[in-house]
C-alpha cells in the first residue's frame, strides 16, 4: 500500500532494555485505555516531521523513556476507521526515564519478548517482535 494524502503516516518504536535483575531482554508495551490495547509506543507523525523523529517523540511522551533509535524494522500498513495507516517501526533500546499514567497511555510493562507477544493486542504487533529478536542475533 503506497502512503497518499489520506493514509494516516505514524512511527513508533520497539522499546528493549536490559532487564535490572538478570540482564535479560525486556520489551516495554504500553496500555491505551481509550483502545483498551496493549501496544508498541507509537503515533502520529506532526506536520513536517520526520518518521524517526515522530518514533523517538511518542515513545517518550508515552513512556517516559528517552530512547536510542537502532535498526529500522518493519513498516505496517492497515486499515483504521476506513483508512489506511502506516506505521514505521524502529528498534530502540531505553534511556534513562520514568513513566508517568496519563488518559492516553496508563500503564507500562517491562516483559520477556515471550510474554510481550502474548500481551500485544494485534496480530500484526507479535512479528516486530520476533524481528528484534533476530536483530539482536545478528549482533
Amino acid at each position: 500500500m503506497a502512503p497518499n494524502d489520506t493514509t494516516v503516516q505514524a512511527a513508533g518504536c520497539v522499546l528493549w532494555r536490559r532487564s535490572p535483575v538478570d540482564g535479560r531482554l525486556e520489551v516495554c508495551l504500553v496500555h491505551r485505555p481509550k483502545y483498551d490495547d496493549w501496544s508498541h509506543p507509537k503515533g502520529k507523525l506532526k506536520r513536517g516531521e520526520e518518521p524517526l523523529a515522530a518514533a523517538l517523540r511518542e515513545v517518550e511522551e508515552e513512556t517516559g523513556y528517552r530512547a536510542v533509535a537502532g535498526t529500522e524494522l518493519s513498516t505496517l500498513n492497515y486499515m483504521v476507521g476506513g483508512r489506511p495507516k502506516q506505521v514505521r517501526y524502529w528498534a530502540a533500546e531505553a534511556g534513562p526515564g520514568t513513566f508517568v499514567p496519563t488518559t492516553e497511555v496508563d500503564r507500562l510493562l517491562w516483559l520477556t519478548p515471550t510474554e510481550a507477544r502474548q500481551r500485544l493486542t494485534q496480530p500484526r504487533d507479535r512479528a516486530l517482535v520476533d524481528e528484534l529478536i533476530r536483530a539482536f542475533e545478528h549482533t
